[in-house]
């Protein structure tokens, strides 16, 4: 496993470019698993997870084929239908598979997804409503599978999430495109990569319309073909690269960023006081003085994305007084602070009191357990210093980065594969705008 040496202290400036969207990527290579024609995928991140999804296509049958950043897939038959343990452990967009599979070949053995461990992410949502679509599913404790049979094919319903569910979404309405009759998804989630998926399988040929931003009617097709679709830019990595300037006293422009919705962090960041200058398709984030501490709360889409809260927690390191945020979306997404400490951030944890934890959470509380704590209060600024820190998970990875490169002195990051699952040669990026990160392998 390789490791990171960051020489910190120094002021980023620069230009830079990000990568396609790591979460309509790897959600496209599912897709174009829904025809037997060849998909086009271009703009896509050279990421590990990314090649995860690739493997598990060809395994199960498929042609990939990847030149630079455009993917070629051709799934003309499937054939096996059970994604192997050990891939799905990499990664939880391998669960996603389950929609081809029952649409067109009318089973699917899928094993409890990994990823990142920011909670227990249960597919309960997904496996509802997918029975309700006419699928029989038996969870093999013995086995870790779920075992699912489409016998009759799938029929449309009309299905209303309990809880807003982004990869529940995706699923059922990857299934539904080639189901029997019409479908309507309610209190469906509403990220900008779920409107991508309706683009790409409206390419595709598929039927689908949104009645209001939280319903959309799905009318199946016999059949979908191929196409062609370039993946928007990566709004998570726009936001990393923002803080990263804003907490180094930089200045930096990320060019091309298009439609990327980001408003809800430049909320944030105009009311920490920090510099934003559109320019067309290019947005520049530059220290203009102290920054202003400031209270967040995550929720589902239009809210303040889950993903952004481990970098807004650096940011607040840096902020003047105490800033508080509330985890509202996963039940434990804090793995990341106690690395902080070791850096000299000033963090408590705690649970604050809510009237009505099951409305107000948007993830089971069944599933909650005591000792995870749903807030940190920070408490800035703090001068960050040098120190060894390890990764839990992919937006914690890109974190510590953040804090190595504001800190002084030499950091060293264990664990940088959980980094690589989402940013392509991150390190270079930074590099690239006066940081100093050498990668360095372990061997």
């Amino acid at each position: 496993m390789d490791r990171f040496i960051v020489n910190g202290g120094r002021k980023l400036a620069g230009e830079v470019k990000v990568s396609g969207a790591k979460n309509m990527a790897l959600k496209a290579i599912v897709a174009a698993c829904l025809t037997s024609e060849e998909v086009e995928i271009e703009n896509i991140p050279l990421i590990s997870d990314l090649f995860v999804m690739t493997d598990i296509a060809c395994e199960i049958g498929g042609r990939v084929e990847v030149l630079d950043h455009t993917i070629y897939i051709e799934m003309a038959e499937f054939s096996k239908h059970e994604i192997a343990l050990e891939r799905a452990a990499e990664t939880r967009t391998s669960a996603m598979f389950m929609a081809p599979l029952l649409a067109r070949a009318g089973e699917a053995i899928i094993p409890n997804p990994g990823g990142c461990r920011i909670g227990s992410r249960p597919i309960d949502r997904t496996i509802e409503g997918l029975e309700k679509m006419g699928v029989k599913v038996e969870y093999r404790s013995d086995d870790g599978f779920f075992h699912m049979k489409a016998a009759n094919g799938l029929s449309g319903i009309d299905y209303t999430f309990k809880k807003s569910t982004h990869t529940g979404t995706e699923t059922l309405l990857m299934a539904a495109v080639l189901a029997k009759g019409t479908t309507i998804l309610r209190n469906a989630a509403q990220e900008p990569e779920i409107d991508e998926l309706i683009d790409l399988l409206g390419l595709m040929g598929a039927k689908i319309k949104k009645l209001d931003p939280r319903t959309i009617e799905i009318t199946g097709v016999e059949k979908l073909s191929g196409a062609k679709f370039k993946v928007g830019p990566d709004r998570n990595e726009v936001v990393t690269l923002a803080i990263a300037a804003i907490i180094t006293d930089g200045d930096v422009t990320i060019r091309d960023i298009g439609k990327c919705d980001l408003s809800a962090f430049l909320q944030k960041m105009e009311e920490a006081g920090v510099g934003i200058e559109k320019r067309g398709n290019d947005i520049r984030f530059y220290y203009k003085g102290q920054i202003k501490a400031v209270d967040m709360e995550t929720t589902p889409y239009p809210g303040f994305m889950t993903d952004w809260q481990a970098p807004w927690a650096v940011l607040m390191t840096q902020a003047n007084g105490q800033s508080i945020i509330h985890e509202r979306v996963y039940e434990s997404r804090f793995s990341y602070v106690e690395q902080l400490r070791k850096m000299g951030a000033d963090i408590q944890l705690f649970n604050p009191e809510v009237v009505n934890p099951e409305d107000f959470y948007n993830f089971n509380i069944e599933d909650d357990k005591k000792s995870n704590k749903h807030a940190a209060k920070i408490t800035g600024p703090t001068k960050l210093h040098n120190g060894v820190v390890r990764i839990t998970d992919l937006r914690a990875g890109a974190t510590l980065v953040l804090a190595a490169v504001a800190a002084k002195g030499q950091s060293v990051i264990l664990e940088i594969q959980h980094l690589d699952r989402g940013y392509e040669k991150f390190e270079n990026r930074l590099n690239s705008l006066g940081a100093d990160i050498r990668r360095v392998s372990n061997e």
